[in-house]
């Protein structure tokens, strides 16, 4: 019988700490800290945010080659290869063509491209209206080699120098790298 009243009684206290504001389940800030893949040295930090009006994605990144950069998120949030494959292919559950990160009908995961300067770094920020900020919690986030050209079927942007998982963050996080 203890074991029946045990469980119960968790799920009330999770119920009253939910009701009171000690546990929320509407996340508000995601992150992704980039990890170079084999032979790289690009790294950096993805920050996600909700911006009510979409998801504000807002980047930091690092050890680039000067110029463009493809930049996705990935259907799994798997970093074990060495060179970045085991995250799959381009976050797509609506099955749309690729395409810029602008387009009205692409893959919910296609952010475009980074642009790195001089010295290999690169800033992004740009708020995607249609990417639902629960949907990508525990999917990849991939760097790639090239410029994303949009080219079907996922931009011929070359190999992925960077990976990283999209992790839940503190409500309160915003911009801190």
């Amino acid at each position: 019988m203890r074991i029946r009243t045990f469980p119960l009684a968790a799920l009330l206290i999770l119920v009253a700490m939910t009701n009171t504001g000690c546990v929320s389940n509407h996340v508000t800030n995601a992150i992704a800290v980039m990890s170079p893949t084999q032979g790289s040295s690009v790294h950096g930090v993805v920050e996600f945010h909700d911006a009510g009006n979409g998801v504000r994605v807002v980047a930091n990144i690092s050890g680039l080659t000067p110029g463009d950069h493809g930049f996705h998120i990935h259907e799994w949030g798997d970093t074990s290869s060495a060179d970045g494959t085991a995250a799959g292919g381009h976050f797509n559950p609506l099955g749309h063509q690729h395409g810029a990160r602008d387009a009205s009908r692409k893959h919910v995961g296609d952010l475009g491209n980074l642009h790195a300067d001089a010295q290999g770094n690169a800033t992004y920020d740009w708020t995607d209206p249609d990417m639902p900020l629960a949907l990508i919690i525990g999917r990849g986030v991939i760097i790639h080699a090239k410029n994303d050209d949009y080219g079907q079927p996922t931009g011929n942007a070359g190999g992925r120098v960077a990976q990283g998982v999209i992790g839940v963050a503190k409500p309160d996080m915003r911009h801190k790298h």
